[in-house]
């Protein structure tokens, strides 16, 4: 794979990728370019909400904000089937809302009540749905990428076609149990889609003094694993390459990386200032790159939907977010009898 031009480390833009889908082509409508718009506003606007209230004390722990890098997922998303398996990191609210979780379910486990998904046991980072194939926000940085290769195992022992989406920070990316998981991956030739969601900074920590080589797609070369860089801030971007991508890990010919050159809006988490960063360079991305409004002005230039429609839309979410707000605090608290259950598994 060739290698891209240096950029000048001052410029945020991501590099140049496969160009998207156009609106004149078979492979998106008009509908789905809606339906991507309306699943990153819901992202963004559950997550603002998500924000407030733990502001307001009424989630508690670590809370990681997913806001900025909607496209990632809503893009992958779009080219799955029903049962590949989806696992990602501790920022994960993003990831379950476009696997189809119920955004009440989501927030109530947020606020440690008994309606959400793992009974308010699991809290922001450790959320799990089997039946819509998500298998798990994870804490300790790094450990989904062998247990996404596991699933990856399982789909190929199996025979079932399916892949394992396994998603992972620019952070993680040159930890030891990832490579380890590579090569496995690559030998045995697994169903896994390996994607870097490279925000460019590990906590307060940017990719260039992090790591020896800041082109992470390439981080599978030594096991003959081919990678691509992509736009992460443009969904049919990621779309395109999702589907190639996806289609390589299915078909047999093994391992695949993606590298999503994106952006997060806010800390690394709620208790971060991120300081580390400037103003101006949070501001250029806003302005300049935001995922939501390049695909809003993409749908009111094509006349797909007007201003109205678009504020129809967001009058929805709304209330949808509301909604999951209001029972995520009204539902009641676990049993402390709960304590004592989901620790086996019956085989």
């Amino acid at each position: 794979m060739a290698k891209p031009a240096t950029k000048p480390k001052d410029d945020p833009s991501p590099a140049k990728a496969k160009s998207p889908p156009n609106l004149g082509d078979n492979s998106i409508s008009p509908d789905e370019l809606k339906a991507h718009y309306r699943d990153m506003l819901l992202i963004r606007r559950f997550e603002e909400r998500a924000g407030q209230l733990y502001g307001m004390g009424l989630i508690g722990g670590f809370c990681h904000l997913y806001i900025g890098q909607e496209a990632v997922v809503v893009g992958m998303q779009a080219n799955v089937r029903d049962k590949d398996a989806v696992i990602t990191s501790y920022r994960d609210h993003g990831h379950m809302l476009a696997c189809g979780m119920d955004p009440k379910g989501v927030m109530a486990e947020l606020t440690g009540r008994s309606g959400g998904y793992s009974k308010g046991k699991g809290g922001s980072m450790h959320m799990f749905s089997r039946e819509k194939s998500f298998y798990g926000g994870h804490g300790i940085v790094g450990a989904q990428v062998p247990i996404g290769t596991g699933l990856a195992f399982a789909h190929k022992y199996n025979g079932d076609q399916n892949v394992s989406l396994t998603y992972f920070g620019d952070g993680s990316a040159n930890q030891g149990q990832v490579y380890e998981a590579m090569n496995m991956a690559a030998l045995w030739k697994l169903p896994v889609v390996y994607i870097i969601e490279n925000n460019r900074y590990g906590m307060g920590t940017s990719v260039e003094r992090a790591s020896a080589t800041t082109e992470l797609y390439r981080h599978g070369e030594a096991f003959g694993i081919p990678g691509e860089r992509v736009d992460g801030m443009d969904v049919l971007a990621v779309r395109a390459a999702g589907e190639k991508a996806i289609e390589h890990a299915r078909s047999g010919q093994g391992p695949y990386i993606l590298e999503m050159q994106t952006y997060r809006y806010r800390g690394h988490s709620m208790s971060d200032p991120a300081k580390y960063r400037t103003k101006e360079e949070v501001d250029k991305f806003r302005n300049e790159r935001d995922p939501i409004e390049h695909i809003r002005k993409r749908l009111l230039d094509a006349k797909i939907v007007d201003e109205a429609g678009l504020k129809a839309v967001d009058t929805e979410i709304r209330k949808i977010v509301n909604d999951a707000a209001e029972f995520s605090q009204h539902s009641p608290e676990p049993d402390p009898s709960e304590l004592w259950t989901d620790i086996l598994v019956e085989a």
